[in-house]
């Protein structure tokens, strides 16, 4: 059932033209900045957008500009684990690697602890009305999540088309706190 919605989900994302997914994404970024959870954070963790995702590059580089703190996510493949890396400068302090997956360059991984984070704004293939969140599978982001204190707020980003009626749960799966959406 997850693959099933997954595959829909993707195929939709293709339909989409550049101009409509940068657009939906220059809207999600205003109502984030204008979110009550995003005003009172002074450290953000943000994915790092892949093509098949809400944009949140200029989200990266406003929120740097406004004097917060940000944090990305680093992939520790043999740990099967994600960590938090502050950088300063979004062009400087990451390089993009296979399948277009940006990280923190060598010498630039700054690790924080979670307690730091005040918001997490989690990317997701598809959400829906229980603020569940279905990921890309690897079950990354669940682990993490469920480490986070419990103060931490956590932002779903999704595109209209990305919420559905109702996604199949697993024990381990994490919801988010809020989904924006445009």
């Amino acid at each position: 059932m997850k693959q099933k919605i997954r595959k829909k989900i993707k195929e939709k994302i293709k339909s989409y033209s550049e101009l409509e997914k940068s657009q939906k994404s220059a809207i999600i970024k205003l109502r984030l900045i204008n979110e009550e959870d995003f005003k009172k954070a002074k450290c953000v963790m943000f994915y790092v957008s892949l093509k098949d995702e809400v944009d949140t590059l200029s989200m990266i580089d406003e929120t740097l500009k406004m004097g917060k703190r940000v944090t990305v996510p680093v992939i520790l493949k043999e740990e099967k684990r994600l960590i938090a890396s502050e950088i300063k400068n979004r062009e400087n302090d990451l390089e993009c690697q296979h399948f277009g997956i940006c990280q923190p360059r060598k010498g630039h991984l700054k690790e924080i602890p979670l307690e730091d984070i005040d918001l997490v704004v989690v990317p997701g293939v598809a959400f829906d009305k229980e603020n569940s969140r279905l990921g890309r599978g690897h079950g990354y982001y669940d682990r993490f999540l469920c480490c986070l204190p419990k103060r931490t707020k956590t932002i779903g980003l999704a595109f209209d088309f990305q919420i559905v009626e109702n996604l199949p749960k697993d024990s381990h799966d994490i919801p988010v706190s809020k989904i924006i959406t445009a």
